[in-house]
């Protein structure tokens, strides 16, 4: 500590709260321990008594938490990714539009592995709002080691940025509901709706849709005719249990479509198919998806419609944080469905 005539002290350390007091108005901490100041700073610290003030001097190993924070924010965030100015040594981190949210879990922990520094985050591979808060970047200490910082700093420019928010495509869609009830005029097509509306949510609406029997060669070739007709994404509906009248999941794979999954570690959403025809996306969904508020397709929707490739092994890992607990009130994805 030393001791620095206020007007001398800009760009210093304060060490130090300072209390100020406005009789009938207020009384508490005007400018807290750590407060880089500011020649905008000075008048309020004469006005409140302070013609000297006690400043925390940096070693020249030492980096300030705000500094510190902020050098930090510029490498952590990515593309779709935004962060506030430091306060107090920490900064929000925002997605800046709608979409998915990727996050590095590796790199995330090994830079919490450091040691002085804190990155508390939300789980990725969930769908984020335009403002949505990811977490935030903390230095614990008043300073921080200028050695943890250039570490942080080496593992962060060869990884790239921790978060990312990947922007939804909108995607030509093809739709084709399957069933004798629905295809005869028996019932009312309530599974078509159901669709309409959660691709909606992404800004994707449906651009082709028909509805058949339960014939395998007629949802075979309105499948294809989907895929003629330009679709960038096709949907088949109902008929996916292993009921012998249930011809979606063979007329699927009848178009020649490579099956990516039959089954998901996922409840409710266990007998969805996902798959690809020359490239294209196809879902093939069960009865579930109707009724039930989120089921594994609402779990892999929002990645393909951010344009990311699904494999074997991203459905497999769905298991862990599968089971929904159809709460009263559904509040996916801020729960811990599809986390994992």
């Amino acid at each position: 500590m030393k001791v620095v005539q206020t007007e001398e002290a800009i760009g210093m350390v304060l060490g130090h709260d300072i209390t100020e007091i406005i009789p009938g108005e207020f009384k508490g901490v005007a400018f807290k321990k750590g407060h880089v100041i500011k020649e905008s700073d000075v008048e309020r610290l004469l006005r409140i008594g302070k013609e000297h003030i006690y400043i925390f001097e940096l070693g020249e190993d030492e980096v300030h938490e705000e500094e510190a924070a902020l050098i930090l924010a510029n490498l952590l965030c990515g593309e779709g990714v935004a962060f506030t100015e430091p306060k107090e040594g920490k900064c929000d981190i925002k997605a800046k539009y709608k979409g998915l949210l990727k996050i590095n879990r590796e790199i995330l922990d090994e830079i919490n592995d450091l040691g002085d520094i804190s990155l508390a985050t939300i789980h990725g591979n969930m769908p984020i709002e335009e403002g949505g808060l990811i977490g935030g970047c903390r230095v614990i200490p008043l300073t921080i080691k200028r050695d943890q910082i250039e570490a942080a700093e080496r593992i962060l420019k060869e990884s790239g940025p921790i978060f990312e928010v990947k922007p939804y495509k909108e995607l030509k869609t093809g739709l084709v509901v399957t069933g004798s009830e629905v295809y005869k005029g028996r019932i009312e097509d309530k599974f078509g709706p159901v669709i309409e509306k959660k691709l909606l949510a992404f800004g994707t609406t449906v651009s082709f849709k028909t509805i058949v029997p339960d014939e395998l060669e007629t949802i075979k070739e309105a499948v294809l005719e989907w895929k003629e007709k330009g679709a960038e994404l096709i949907i088949v509906t109902g008929g996916m249990s292993v009921d012998p009248d249930d011809k979606t999941p063979g007329a699927i794979k009848a178009t020649g479509a490579n099956i990516i999954s039959y089954g998901t570690p996922v409840l409710p959403g266990a007998m969805l198919l996902f798959g690809y025809l020359e490239g294209i996306p196809v879902f093939g969904l069960p009865g579930c998806v109707m009724y039930a508020s989120t089921t594994g397709f609402d779990i892999l929707l929002p990645r393909v419609l951010a344009g990311e490739e699904i494999v074997r092994r991203d459905i497999t890992r769905m298991g862990y944080g599968g089971q929904c607990l159809k709460c009263k009130v559904c509040t996916f994805p801020n729960c811990h469905f599809g986390k994992y």
